[in-house]
């Protein structure tokens, strides 16, 4: 089981951050991202709003720094740590504007690129982009064999229901020969998605067992992740035995990678707690 990380500070979801994120900035996760790095954590990550709705803030959280601009800037401040979108709303793009803008970003990362990405639900950001929220799961299925087609070629072709293009160079284009497509969600056809479109499932709000019948019910592929959340922080050094119980739960649940939130106080104490979440993980893998 891989372990990676829920980056603190570049969202503020009610509950699920800590006081000390909101007076820090590119310095504090810049640090974080450093420390996972050295201690071999296998990725961070980053979501995506443009603008949500004051009303629906209270429950979603208002601050959501882009995944571009922030992945770029840790990207040169780390070696190996991953990148990971979790996720893109994939109705707010074009597929080449993903295929041209991320897989820059894989190239300039030396191909640490994972690329999460979700159908979305928030119909009136959809509105405000002027995307179509009506259909938007079928418009995803083809966005995503679009984007397929189109990362890591340099003259990409596709001929779906709702994307069509060929006779273009798109320069630069991802490094990875394939980069990892990794679908959110929490319904039987997120997963059918995932199954046959991607290479991972970012399930949330399931159940453990749940996730056992949804996932025993589908022949998976070679080299398919399961990417599973405990669902609320963990305190490695003050419950030590308790994290690594429910590092446990996940991965008997099917996980094959978790990402995990982590109580802290000060950035120093959050580097302090992956120090010994990285030695817990070490000790269930």
């Amino acid at each position: 089981m891989k372990l990676g990380i829920v980056s603190p500070i570049v969202t503020a979801n009610p509950g699920a951050h800590a006081a000390w994120e909101a007076k820090a900035g590119i310095a504090e996760l810049a640090q974080v991202a450093r420390t996972a790095d050295r201690l071999g954590f296998h990725h961070m990550t980053c979501s995506e709003h443009v603008a949500v709705p004051r009303e629906a803030a209270s429950q979603r959280g208002g601050t959501y720094w882009d995944p571009l601009a922030t992945f770029g800037y840790l990207a040169a401040v780390t070696e190996h740590l991953r990148l990971m979108t979790q996720v893109l709303v994939i109705g707010y793009h074009h597929p080449l504007e993903i295929a041209k803008r991320y897989g820059t970003l894989d190239l300039v990362s030396n191909g640490r690129l994972l690329l999460g990405l979700g159908v979305g639900s928030l119909e009136e950001e959809f509105a405000l982009l002027d995307r179509p929220f009506a259909g938007r799961g079928e418009r995803a299925d083809d966005a995503l064999a679009a984007l397929r087609a189109s990362l890591g070629h340099r003259e990409p072709a596709y001929h779906g229901s709702h994307y069509e293009f060929d006779d273009l160079v798109v320069e630069p284009s991802a490094l990875q020969e394939r980069v990892p497509l990794l679908i959110g969600g929490r319904t039987a056809r997120s997963l059918r998605r995932a199954v046959e479109l991607g290479d991972g499932w970012v399930p949330f709000g399931i159940g453990a067992d749940d996730l056992r019948t949804m996932l025993s019910a589908r022949d998976l592929p070679d080299g398919f992740e399961v990417i599973l959340s405990p669902g609320r922080m963990v305190d490695p050094i003050g419950d030590a035995e308790g994290t690594a119980r429910r590092l446990a739960r996940l991965r008997a649940a099917g996980a094959t990678l978790v990402t995990t939130a982590v109580e802290a106080t000060s950035v120093d104490h959050y580097c302090d707690q992956l120090e010994t979440l990285a030695v817990l993980a070490e000790e269930i893998s």
